[in-house]
């Protein structure tokens, strides 16, 4: 399909980066961005909020500040009560209002199956957006959230997951990468992308491809929630992981002495991921220390950029 060009088209679709971006002045940018899926836990409320982080995580990840946002609804209202989906507006309703993010308006429609999110108008100064493609040989990576979500609400689904459990991956899908956005901004960084339906290993390959560079994972110091792993064991994987895998198999090599459980966990799909940051190595320091100071506890560098070989992710022990 040929898409007219536009010089004012910053990142469009011919890019793997997670939102569109749009000259408006010399000055100022927009962000647009679009995401809904079904529920990913039992409580409307919650899933609301989860949705919600995990629209707003696109602007983020490019380095924009959000500003407006529009929900999109498919509700079953022959066979669901109502209560629950304004439980669901309420939990994307003050998600939006953490972020600072104004609700314009929406669009509903009858559907079977139940799905909700947002889309998202971010702002940026043209020549401040952060791309998923400009990190250089001897960046250090930075993953701000750990993995594991996606098998988690696998087990969630088939009740396996106990209390705590639920409440903690809750609440790390429900959070912000707002702050780490902004930090980001504030050190300089070269790429960034948020790690979502295409896992970890699939949204590295997407920094490396077609840009003449390799990258190499460390599996230990990934931040993974150690509940994922146990459940990994058990065979609970969603079936995105495999899909995953299969589509970016030929560009990932997983060295001996790596864990069974790594390729499970590391193309696990996750909802409302973390930050993947590529930044050179004083300034990855220097982030780090001030994500871990503003609560981001499980930021961890992972790994690097390297010239060779070019294409490949490959995975260390």
């Amino acid at each position: 399909m040929e898409v007219p060009r536009d010089p004012n088209l910053i990142v469009g679709l011919d890019s793997f980066d997670d939102a569109g971006v749009y000259r408006l002045t010399d000055d100022l940018a927009i962000i647009q961005t679009v995401d809904f899926f079904t529920p990913v836990v039992d409580d409307p409320y919650d899933f609301g909020r989860i949705a919600a982080a995990n629209a707003l995580s696109d602007v983020y990840a490019m380095g924009g500040k959000p500003i407006t946002a529009m929900n999109l609804v498919c509700f079953p209202s022959k066979s669901m009560d109502i209560s629950i989906l304004r439980e669901i507006l309420r939990g994307g309703v003050d998600k939006l209002h953490e972020a600072e993010v104004t609700l314009v308006g929406g669009h509903s429609v009858e559907d079977p199956e139940l799905k909700y999110g947002l889309s998202v108008t971010g702002v940026i100064h043209p020549c401040k957006v952060v791309l998923n493609s400009g990190a250089v040989p001897g960046d250090s990576l930075i993953l701000t959230k750990p993995l594991g979500t996606g098998i988690i609400n696998t087990a969630i689904k088939a009740g396996m997951a106990d209390e705590k459990t639920v409440a903690m991956v809750t609440e790390q899908m429900a959070s912000l990468n707002r702050r780490a956005s902004e930090l980001m901004q504030e050190v300089g960084v070269h790429a960034c992308t948020d790690v979502t339906g295409f896992g970890l290993l699939g949204h590295a390959c997407g920094m490396i491809q077609n840009n003449s560079i390799g990258m190499t994972i460390y599996c230990s110091t990934v931040p993974i929630f150690a509940q994922a792993i146990e459940f990994a064991r058990m065979g609970l994987i969603p079936g995105g992981t495999y899909r995953n895998r299969d589509f970016r198999a030929h560009m990932v090599e997983f060295a001996a002495g790596v864990p069974d459980w790594a390729p499970d966990l590391l193309f696990d799909p996750q909802t409302s991921g973390g930050l993947l940051i590529s930044t050179s190595p004083e300034k990855a320091k220097a982030l780090l220390e001030k994500l871990h100071c503003t609560g981001h506890r499980d930021t961890a560098i992972i790994g690097e950029i390297t010239e060779e070989p070019k294409g490949k992710v490959t995975v260390l022990e």
